[in-house]
């Protein structure tokens, strides 16, 4: 047939463009070494994508940014299936997404199969434990029951935070009413039919389905297994009914808004149509309502004081930023100031006579007399008086106590002690 030969080819082409897209699809990690140092030496771009992982666009260009522009690192997490790419887009991988979310406890997801598929395991390997007659063998199915066990108690008390988180999140953050009260029906589903799986799980472990198996299996590590296990679903019994009163509560909260949500359509309708006078009573509704909204409010002027005003450094700034806001068409006019007065402009001397150490100094050295009596008797030029003296003296010791002979000899002179000093 003339199409043939091109139906051939064009399969022959095709097929090995499948292949490399196969193997590359299957790629996965070889080591648990390999895997922890891709996650760890990507980490940046990694928490980025978990971070925005609600955002509907991740772009490629700003993933080679976090990665230093080195294109390599992004195709090898592609590669592996860390990440996903859409178009010019990138995400983080549904598997990986959803261990982030869990081992942080920051998933939505409520997933109750996780229950059941434990409770169905733990039968079977209730009846391949009671079949088995290797001893090593029986170890193993015990082992896995235990382990069911636990993580029952854990995904039951995560699935119970989940459940009353999105509960909240729903009543809190969804703007349509519809959706909002079909989506707390279908979370008020979710939490029967957990409540349904912990009393299944209760019913199974407490021996009334298998008590062959509890009675032969039984050991010390499996029974604190089942208590704690009986601890955690008696706690989720008890926040399910919580949770249970909450649902009806934001149900009702929902009901009651829709009402006035109508309510205000109705008169919004009426007040379009210029007939919410006459076909309502709102008139003397409003005039017997003494509601303290419909009051004005209360004005209380605060009057800065002046002394503040002055001393202030922030109320010039104030007054600056008011005074912008406040446009006036009157025109202030400055007031001039008088003319200056005659006294001010006079010029004023004031004399003061100031002792010249340096002078003292030298007629002392140049006569006999000990220094305080010198000082005592010297001729100032203005009347110095004794504590004067004595200020003087203390002066000259200290700046020019070189040039003395300070001796060993006192004297008193007003009931001042005073050494003996003479000129070098």
């Amino acid at each position: 047939m003339p199409g043939a030969p091109f139906v051939a080819s064009k399969v022959f082409l095709e097929r090995p463009t499948w292949l490399i897209f196969a193997a590359r699809f299957m790629k996965t990690f070889s080591s648990i070494q390999q895997l922890l140092t891709t996650l760890t030496r990507e980490q940046k771009l990694l928490s980025e994508l978990f971070e925005k992982r609600k955002i509907l666009s991740f772009n490629y260009d700003y993933a080679l940014e976090l990665v230093d522009y080195d294109a390599d690192k992004i195709t090898a997490l592609i590669d592996y299936s860390v990440i996903r790419q859409n178009g010019s887009n990138l995400e983080l991988d549904d598997l990986f997404l959803q261990f982030f979310e869990q081992v942080m406890e920051v998933n939505e997801e409520i997933n109750v199969s996780y229950i059941n598929e434990h409770i169905q395991n733990i039968k079977q390997s209730i009846i391949y434990y009671l079949q088995e007659n290797n001893e090593t063998r029986k170890y193993g199915y015990l082992r896995q029951v235990k382990q069911a066990l636990r993580k029952i108690g854990a995904i039951a008390l995560r699935n119970v935070v989940d459940l009353n988180r999105n509960i909240d999140n729903t009543f809190k953050n969804e703007p349509n009413y519809k959706i909002k009260k079909t989506k707390l029906e279908h979370l008020d589903e979710k939490r029967n039919t957990i409540y349904a799986l912990i009393n299944h799980t209760d019913h199974l472990v407490s021996g009334e389905e298998e008590q062959t198996f509890f009675k032969v299996a039984s050991d010390e590590e499996l029974n604190r297994i089942i208590i704690l296990l009986k601890l955690q679903l008696n706690e989720c019994r008890h926040n399910l009914i919580d949770i249970q009163k909450q649902i009806i509560d934001y149900l009702n909260r929902i009901k009651y808004q829709s009402g006035v949500i109508e309510k205000l359509r109705q008169i919004k309708y009426l007040k379009d149509q210029f007939e919410l006078r006459s076909k309502t009573s709102i008139r003397e509704l409003l005039a017997d309502n003494k509601a303290v909204i419909f009051e004005s409010n209360p004005v209380y002027p605060l009057n800065i004081s002046l002394d503040q005003l002055q001393t202030d450094d922030e109320a010039k700034t104030v007054i600056e930023k008011v005074a912008k806001r406040i446009r006036t068409s009157v025109k202030v006019t400055q007031p001039l100031a008088g003319s200056i007065s005659d006294e001010y402009l006079e010029t004023q001397v004031q004399e003061e006579i100031q002792i010249n150490l340096d002078e003292v100094k030298n007629s002392f050295l140049a006569g006999g007399n000990n220094l305080f009596d010198f000082i005592c008797a010297y001729d100032f030029g203005k009347e110095v008086s004794f504590d004067d003296c004595v200020t003087i003296y203390c002066q000259m010791i200290s700046q020019f106590d070189t040039l003395f002979k300070i001796t060993d000899v006192y004297n008193n002179k007003q009931d001042v002690e005073f050494a003996v000093v003479y000129p070098k």
